[in-house]
């Protein structure tokens, strides 16, 4: 008997890495090929990034949704419907790419299925698995989902490259193989019932969508609604009984800081990705195939690495060696890239190295960081939060730096190492990227410097 619930085990733990893997490598899939999109429908980069930016914010609203409904909701339910939603999407996708809204409407239902997997993950694991071996299954996911991260840029690059980027929604729909045995190995449940607060997911999603829109068009009128929006949000987060977002985590400051850092950073770092393939194919007029295997495959190879080195040093030395080495290493990254952004492609390929390794560390000292500002019965709440946040930067960010790839302003030389024109603009963004995460490596050091252990 005993056998055969360990046979049982390791088969759910191999399904679930299976959906596990292509949930996570659609993230990073389609980066590479966001130049192939803008000429295939004769947009800008602006409009482009919104492929990308679509799935990254219904992902991150999906993450916060299942997250507070999975306690009151079955998650064979929840599940189910992800999975089938993140299918449906991919056939949408798959059959409409010749229309830019309906690549759109495909994404936004990707992300809202995807986001599924990342929510309910650990729940399974603690229900499904014996608490001797959970780590080990832990482990095995989080192995998982690095290398799914490190071989999305790479996937992507081949298949647009040799074939159609459109083919690129049909990959997801192999995860609904797994699916079933999934589900089989679910155990029963009972889930009590709860208002769900409709009103502040739909006032929360409408005011990230109005604010998206301003940092891709910059049209005040977007930015207008989008303060409503969330000024409506937080009367009625006062006045609600059980409200989308818990109240009291806006009356801890050194958490609210924690998480504002975290967004902040894997903001700046998703947007500076986005721009990364659109500056190999402007400046080298390099083929996506070689820029997803040769320029973003190896930075994202390195955060299997650095992000078990990461959590050493954040356990040795506290949290703030972690942020200042993660900091130091973003910011080498982005140096290369400001003087040497037309000098050879390796010099981008060392920065995407030392740019992913740096966030390995940032990511494991603001996890840590925000974690210990939390109470026992506060930290599902908290670290939702904290993840729902960085999911939602990191779509702003690619809105945001596809609205500043049009800007003429930025196209003048400032930095007298670079000497072609068309390099010019991916040097001037380094700037505003730098600026960034100087602001919120301050931030930090701000709110957690008397508590680095």
């Amino acid at each position: 008997m005993q056998h055969r619930n360990e046979v049982q085990t390791s088969r759910f733990i191999l399904w679930l890495s299976i959906l596990t893997f292509f949930s996570v490598m659609n993230e990073t899939m389609f980066n590479v090929s966001l130049p192939d999109i803008a000429a295939y429908f004769h947009i800008a980069p602006s409009a482009a990034n919104w492929t990308n930016t679509c799935f990254s914010l219904s992902f991150a609203i999906g993450v916060a949704v299942y997250g507070k409904i999975s306690e009151h909701t079955g998650m064979r339910k929840l599940l189910l419907f992800g999975m089938l939603t993140y299918g449906f999407g991919s056939v949408v996708g798959l059959l409409g790419h010749g229309w830019y809204p309906g690549v759109l409407a495909a994404r936004f239902l990707q992300g809202i299925g995807a986001s599924a997997i990342p929510s309910l993950i650990m729940v399974m694991i603690v229900k499904v698995v014996e608490s001797g071996k959970q780590g080990k299954a832990f482990g095995l996911i989080g192995s998982v989902v690095a290398f799914g991260e490190g071989l999305g840029p790479v996937i992507g690059g081949m298949v647009s490259g040799y074939m159609h980027w459109s083919l690129l929604f049909a990959l997801p729909l192999l995860s609904l193989l797994a699916l079933p045995f999934v589900l089989r190995t679910l155990p029963d449940e009972t889930t009590e019932g709860k208002a769900f607060d409709m009103t502040g997911a739909v006032l929360l999603s409408a005011g990230i969508l109005s604010f998206a829109l301003f940092t891709t068009l910059f049209h005040w009128i977007y930015l207008t609604a989008s303060l409503v929006l969330f000024a409506l949000l937080a009367l009625h987060i006062r006045r609600h009984r059980n409200p989308f977002l818990e109240p009291f985590l806006f009356r801890k400051k050194r958490y609210l800081a924690g998480v504002l850092t975290g967004a902040l950073l894997l903001g700046t770092v998703a947007g500076f990705i986005s721009m990364v393939p659109y500056l190999m194919r402007a400046v080298y007029d390099m083929p996506t195939g070689l820029i997803g295997s040769a320029i973003l495959f190896p930075g994202t190879l390195s955060v299997i690495l650095f992000g078990m080195l990461g959590g050493m040093l954040a356990d040795r030395r506290g949290h703030i060696a972690a942020m200042l080495t993660g900091l130091s290493m973003i910011a080498v990254g982005f140096l290369i890239v400001l003087f040497y952004a037309d000098r050879a492609p390796w010099f981008i390929a060392a920065s995407m190295i030392l740019t992913f390794g740096g966030l390995s560390f940032v990511k494991t000292a603001v996890s840590a960081s925000v974690a210990s500002t939390l109470e026992e019965n506060e930290a599902g709440s908290g670290m939702g939060m904290l993840n729902f946040a960085c999911f939602l930067a990191e779509g702003i960010g690619i809105a945001g730096v596809g609205g500043l790839l049009t800007k003429p302003w930025l196209d003048s030389p400032l930095v007298g190492t670079v000497t072609s024109q068309t390099a010019a603009l991916y040097s001037n963004m380094m700037l505003i990227f730098m600026a960034l995460v100087a602001f919120g490596g301050i931030l930090f050091f701000m709110f957690y410097k008397r508590n680095s252990q």
